[in-house]
């Protein structure tokens, strides 16, 4: 499954990215919020759900994990599908749903196009357990290093296992050191470069 893209952005609008891997273009469905905090012709991460049907497959991408949780989560509720889940993330973040649902907060959960008083009410039943759960996972992953994180992903987007993005990701961390480099203050395309050679290796000598 694609769990993530990261690449320079061919082509935007309020609804829908296009994001250049590697030369294939990927067409992912996201929310204007997300929309607003991309540009055409820079680099972004993505972190994509792939829903497949009988006659489709659809990539949805969103800003952070979070979110991509929540899209995924919201989805187990009795009647709502991508198409609603998205509408959500457009009108609440994930601490506002988590918020909402905890706090049994119906009409802030009817602001949202495509659900009703009931659909609220139900969103509110079945999402009581599961919400709390979500919300406190965002603490685990605070303390990765943002650099380390987008380009972990980006090695899984390019077809790399996440134990060989792990091990690529850690030899350039070693290199590094060896030569005193910060990766923090380091651009993404060069930490990628580097990291793509380590890959190679370790690859080789398996």
């Amino acid at each position: 499954m694609i769990s993530s893209l990261f690449g320079r952005v061919l082509h935007l609008s309020a609804d829908r990215a296009v994001v250049d891997i590697s030369g294939v273009g990927f067409s992912v469905l996201i929310t204007p919020v997300t929309s607003s905090r991309l540009s055409v012709g820079n680099d972004a991460q993505l972190f994509t759900s792939l829903v497949v049907r009988e006659d489709s497959l659809t990539l949805f991408g969103f800003l952070d994990e979070d979110s991509r949780s929540l899209f995924e989560l919201v989805q187990t509720v009795s009647g709502i599908g991508p198409k609603v889940a998205m509408a959500i993330l457009a009108v609440m973040s994930p601490d506002d749903l988590s918020s909402a649902v905890a706090q049994e907060n119906i009409s802030a959960i009817e602001r949202v196009p495509g659900i009703g008083r009931k659909g609220a009410q139900r969103m509110i039943l079945e999402l009581k357990g599961k919400i709390s759960d979500f919300s406190s996972s965002h603490a685990t992953i605070s303390h990765v290093a943002p650099w380390r994180e987008q380009l972990t992903s980006a090695l899984m987007s390019l077809g790399y296992s996440a134990k060989e993005s792990d091990g690529a990701v850690a030899n350039l961390i070693l290199n590094l050191q060896e030569s005193g480099e910060d990766p923090s203050l380091m651009a993404m395309g060069d930490l990628l470069k580097a990291a793509l050679q380590n890959g190679a290796r370790s690859r080789g000598a398996q």
